[in-house]
């Protein structure tokens, strides 16, 4: 059972996320905080030192559980991953406001870059590539081409989606990867597709 504290800590962090979630970054002051946390300043000035700090740890929850998706998705068979990944975070965007608002977020708490969007998009074309370097190589596609389609497919959903949630929707994310399925070689050298 979580303290009284501990709550008031988490209700700050959740505020803050939504907040940038349904807005900005900019959206995230002092007093829209406390008033949607339902907390005094003081409050807020006992947890955090300021609302940057506040910020950096919606960014730290965010990148714990985006980590924590790619790891999921790249656990299983290297070949289905990007698509995954891709199917996890759009659903990720869609319902968690942490991490919908930590992808706007620097380490920092700031907006400047490096976002964890830039993160993310880094650590997926990394994985995507050492996931397809061999299969990759042996269809004729390289693997950077391969993480970089994976990226752009990946951006593009989350950029998108901030305008219009619908792009969050799974079957929007299945449908795309419909689409570029074939262009990822399978261990077996067919092509296969997630449930």
């Amino acid at each position: 059972m979580q303290t009284r504290s501990e709550r008031t800590r988490e209700a700050l962090i959740r505020a803050t996320a939504e907040l940038i979630a349904d807005g900005r970054p900019a959206d995230a002051g002092l007093v829209n905080i406390c008033r949607r946390a339902g907390v005094s300043r003081g409050a807020l000035y006992h947890h955090f030192s300021s609302t940057a700090a506040l910020a950096a740890a919606v960014h730290e929850q965010a990148r714990s559980r985006l980590e924590e998706l790619v790891d999921a998705a790249f656990s299983g068979a290297p070949v289905d991953a990007p698509e995954r990944f891709c199917l996890a975070l759009t659903e990720a965007l869609g319902t968690d406001k942490i991490v919908r608002a930590g992808m706007e977020l620097a380490p920092d708490g700031s907006a400047g870059p490096p976002r964890l969007r830039d993160h993310l998009m880094s650590l997926l074309r990394d994985r995507v590539a050492a996931a397809h370097e061999t299969a990759g190589r042996r269809h004729g596609a390289p693997p950077e081409d391969l993480a970089d389609l994976a990226v752009v497919l990946a951006a593009g959903i989350e950029t998108l989606g901030r305008s219009e949630p619908g792009w969050w929707d799974g079957d929007t994310s299945r449908r795309l990867w419909g689409l570029i399925r074939p262009l990822f070689p399978q261990a077996d050298g067919g092509h296969r597709s997630l449930p």
